[in-house]
């Protein structure tokens, strides 16, 4: 939110220690003229040093301050060479010198300056800091080192630097680049309440700033002050009756009063003025669109927005909305035409190509889907969601081999998705490849290890490799975790009764899905098949014959039927439907032989 609000806060280091001269000057005799020479050789060095320094010429700098020390070892010396590494970037020995600078004078606060900034440049802020405190100690009003200080702790210890802050504005006042950091560090400690204190003590000092006040209107409404808020903007729009942020703002703060109609009225403003830029009115259909998914009654208010603008623009983004409401409404058919557009109008944007998939892949229509899909998937490659579509869809279809490709692309690009994981592994299963399909299962349940789904098809791809104990232990975990799934209760029936064990118990799993899903041919078809295996021939025919009548293309019913009706001594009715069966699937050995010998 402060980043609106520029502020730059600079330190100046002393290029030059005005003591190092005193120091070196006291210290040449002036009676004694045999050691004039040889002092006034290492001032020179010094002077040299200070003429490169201000230069630009750091390095040559730093042999004259280290020839001047060869003679005189003053802590002017030492500062002047560290500032000189601290200019080349060279740290470590900048901080080893000031360091013996302050060393040889503890009370010169340039030198405590100077190491902290390389510790600041180094990041070792808590070192930084201390010598900050130092500061600090012996000067208690340098509001350098608190703001500093405070600018640290920001990074370490967010509620001493809002002490720090404090400090310094008893010395300095209502200062504005101290109250913007304490602003910032509220805001940062998600606490808008006081965010918003300082913010308003901010345009106490500069009651004209209209940027600080539009700042000041989104924390009223962040702390859900509403009224002033409100106020605020009026009084921007009083100077500023076209500023079409603050205008916008006010429609916002009544949409979250739930003042619908002057919000509308607000907005009203900007859609009809011609100088309004395109790109702010959809903000505002925007803006309806997503309130609209709390109060269902704006949906309307949304869509005469958008068939506004349609009317006077032929943007793509105006039709993907109005897309979304028919979407809303229910209206797929209008939908998919509005999405069609925008895959023509704006070919570059996956979103809508993602969307019209969906929708065809939502109403069945597989085929549409994949004809649209694998013309998007040559320009978005990479695009999870059009990997993820086209392979569902193709794998609705049964062709596993091209849902394979797809689906192991989705995996690559969200490997955390379960829904592509899932699609995966039933796709690999279906392709004879089990092993590959439990390993992509149990991945996905690391992710998610109570999902109900991943743990049926767990179990009913165990139930495929006749690991009975795993097969049971994965329908078990899913039936405590949801005992009326009616799905994991029909497979584990069937399960059951194909290894024709513990009977009553799957009869009365089934039972239970039948009784949520009476119309299913596939719960019909297992709990005629449970009361085939215990002898009951009539009612297994009751519910096999049902689940035909439903669908009567199902290979797996017809042979069942078969198999009853030859149990009940009905030989040429059970011929009949092996006959059908294996012309639906003619690749079933064991159906084959049935035919073949005229018997089970």
């Amino acid at each position: 939110m402060l980043k609106k609000i520029a502020f730059i806060c600079t330190f100046s280091l002393l290029f030059y220690s005005c003591s190092a001269n005193v120091e070196t000057a006291k210290e040449v005799p002036a009676a004694a003229p045999a050691q004039n020479t040889e002092t006034k050789n290492g001032l020179e060095h010094f002077v040299d040093g200070t003429i490169a320094e201000m230069k630009g010429d750091h390095a040559t700098a730093i042999l004259e301050f280290q020839e001047a020390l060869e003679t005189d070892q003053t802590a002017g010396i030492y500062y002047a060479l560290a500032k000189n590494y601290f200019y080349l970037n060279k740290l470590s020995p900048a901080l080893k010198n000031a360091k013996q600078a302050i060393a040889l004078d503890t009370v010169n606060l340039e030198y405590y300056n100077l190491l902290a900034t390389i510790y600041d440049h180094a990041r070792q802020n808590d070192s930084a800091a201390v010598v900050y405190e130092k500061i600090i100690s012996l000067d208690s009003a340098n509001i350098n080192a608190y703001y500093s200080l405070g600018l640290i702790y920001e990074k370490i210890k967010p509620m001493q630097a809002l002490e720090v802050y404090k400090k310094l504005l008893d010395i300095t006042g209502p200062e504005w680049s101290v109250l913007v950091r304490v602003a910032d560090v509220y805001e940062r400690m998600n606490k808008p309440e006081e965010a918003v204190s300082t913010i308003e003590q901010l345009s106490a000092i500069d009651p004209s700033n209209v940027e600080l006040k539009q700042l000041l209107i989104e924390s009223y409404i962040k702390t859900k002050k509403y009224d002033q808020a409100l106020s605020l903007t009026e009084d921007i729009l009083k100077q500023f009756p076209e500023d079409e942020s603050i205008i916008e703002m006010r429609g916002q703060i009544y949409l979250l009063q739930n003042d619908w109609k002057k919000a509308a009225e607000s907005y009203n403003r900007l859609l009809k003025n011609k100088t309004v830029p395109l790109e702010t009115k959809i903000k505002v259909a925007s803006a309806y669109l997503m309130q609209s998914a709390v109060d269902s009654t704006l949906l309307p208010i949304a869509k005469n927005i958008l068939i506004d603008l349609d009317k006077d623009t032929t943007a793509w983004q105006v039709k993907m909305l109005l897309g979304d409401v028919e979407l809303r409404e229910g209206n797929d058919s209008a939908a998919i035409i509005l999405f069609k557009e925008v895959t023509g109008m704006a070919r570059w944007n996956s979103e809508a190509w993602v969307r019209l998939g969906g929708l065809y892949f939502d109403r069945k229509r597989y085929t549409d889907a994949i004809i649209l899909l694998e013309e998007a998937v040559t320009s978005f490659p990479e695009d999870f969601a059009v990997n993820l579509i086209l392979g569902l869809s193709f794998a609705q279809l049964n062709n596993y081999q091209e849902a394979k490709n797809y689906l192991r692309k989705s995996v690559e690009l969200n490997p955390n998705d379960l829904n592509a994981l899932s699609a995966y592994s039933f796709t690999l299963n279906q392709l004879k490849q089990p092993d590959l399909a439990v390993q992509y299962l149990r991945q996905a349940l690391k992710l998610d290890p109570d999902n109900v789904e991943l743990l049926g098809t767990l179990g009913l791809i165990y139930n495929t490799q006749k690991k009975w104990e795993q097969c049971d232990s994965a329908y078990t975990r899913a039936l405590q975790l949801d005992s009326s799934n009616a799905l994991v209760l029909n497979n584990y029936a069937y399960s059951l009764s194909e290894r024709a064990i513990r009977l009553q118990e799957a009869l009365d799993m089934v039972t239970r899905a039948v009784e949520k899903d009476p119309e299913n041919p596939s719960y019909l078809d297992t709990i005629g098949w449970v009361y085939y295996q215990l002898g009951d021939y009539d009612n297994a025919e009751k519910y096999i014959a049902e689940a035909v009548k439903i669908d009567s293309t199902n290979a797996t019913l017809l042979e069942h039927l078969g198999d009853v009706l030859f149990k009940k001594g009905d030989n040429a009715g059970a011929m009949e439907n092996w006959q059908k069966s294996i012309k639906l699937n003619s690749d079933n050995p064991d159906l084959q032989e049935k035919i073949q010998r005229g018997t089970l």
